[in-house]
């Protein structure tokens, strides 16, 4: 069965995975922006996830182009995007006296990252529902946490700045 890249050119199917991949991100990033009130905002999060998809397809072209002639291995690089996302994760988590704060938006880091490497990857359907899952987990999972927040009382646990 023909596949879209027996008709385009690679290059055309390569930018086309870039952009999926930084809109993806950068519609988690607006949640985070604009919802949660966070710096790590639409550009970060398409620009982590753009990234991780250029190094996926880089990759993939690095591993196609050398078949035989050295030994490559995609996912090698994949665990080192897994890495590098880790170390910027860890700089926008901030500990203020004995609370943290940026956790969520340095899973979200990482989740883009993954995205990005699904999209990277030709993953695309799963990526499109990873990020639809990440945006159920950000929005619906702070009202359902605040609802019972607001139930049981908050005991020192800081609270985002949504509106109920």
């Amino acid at each position: 069965m023909p596949t879209p890249s027996d008709f385009l050119d690679p290059n055309i199917i390569i930018f086309a995975k870039l952009s999926l991949a930084m809109l993806l991100g950068a519609i988690v990033g607006t949640e985070r922006a604009i919802l949660a009130r966070q710096a790590a905002g639409t550009r970060t999060f398409g620009l982590v996830a753009l990234g991780s998809c250029l190094l996926i397809v880089i990759s993939n072209y690095v591993n196609g182009a050398y078949l035989g002639v050295m030994d490559f291995d995609p996912m090698r690089l994949a665990a080192g995007i897994v890495t590098g996302v880790g170390f910027l994760g860890a700089g926008v988590i901030i500990f203020r006296g004995n609370t943290v704060h940026g956790v969520t938006t340095a899973a979200g880091l990482w989740m883009v990252s993954a995205v990005g490497m699904a999209v990277g990857f030709g993953m695309y359907t799963v990526a499109i529902f990873a990020i639809l899952l990440t945006l159920l987990m950000f929005t619906g999972m702070w009202y359902v946490e605040n609802r019972f927040r607001n139930w049981f009382g908050d005991h020192g646990h800081d609270t985002d700045h949504r509106p109920l």
